[in-house]
């Protein structure tokens, strides 16, 4: 289960950048202004220290014969898919505008479609819900409660604010 989760997320992971850059590109031809960049090495280094979290906390717990998963898979199985659902329509809802960088093209309006309607940081909520759901089901607790608890500061604290301010120069 490991294995193939985590080969998953890799490729996933990989072709979001490859479209996040091509988004990126076409942004920036359009004139586009990027906003958080400081911080945003801090959110790929917490993604990649999640990954590692998880896998290294799976193998080290499996090796101590701890079952690793127990009955509740499901649930958290659940939230997986559930999130990567909400994921792909929040990408899918942005269009070109998606990045995994703040950058605001301006003269473009805000995109109240899809997931958008309801929440205004879907992807967000898509990201929580795995930090917590790929983590347990590996069996890595401790990376679902510190990645999660890491990553919602970055995002509340950080990420979230930076976006707010980018986004109030599309009104």
């Amino acid at each position: 289960m490991l294995e193939l989760i985590s080969i998953t997320l890799i490729l996933q992971r990989l072709s979001e950048l490859v479209l996040a850059r091509r988004n990126e590109k076409r942004a920036f031809a359009r004139g586009g202004i990027e906003f958080g960049a400081k911080h945003y090495l801090a959110i790929v280094l917490l993604h990649v220290l999640w990954f590692i979290g998880f896998i290294t906390e799976s193998v080290i717990v499996k090796g101590a014969g701890y079952e690793s998963v127990g009955a509740i898979w499901p649930l958290w199985a659940g939230m997986f898919v559930s999130a990567q659902v909400l994921r792909y329509w929040a990408i899918a809802s942005l269009g070109d505008a998606w990045n995994t960088r703040i950058i605001i093209v301006p003269g473009r309006s805000f995109v109240r479609t899809g997931p958008y309607r309801f929440v205004s940081h879907p992807n967000y909520v898509a990201v929580i819900m795995e930090f917590i759901a790929v983590p347990m089901l590996v069996g890595s607790p401790i990376t679902a409660i510190v990645g999660t608890a890491l990553n919602l500061a970055l995002l509340l604290l950080v990420r979230i604010p930076s976006e707010n301010k980018a986004l109030s120069r599309l009104s």
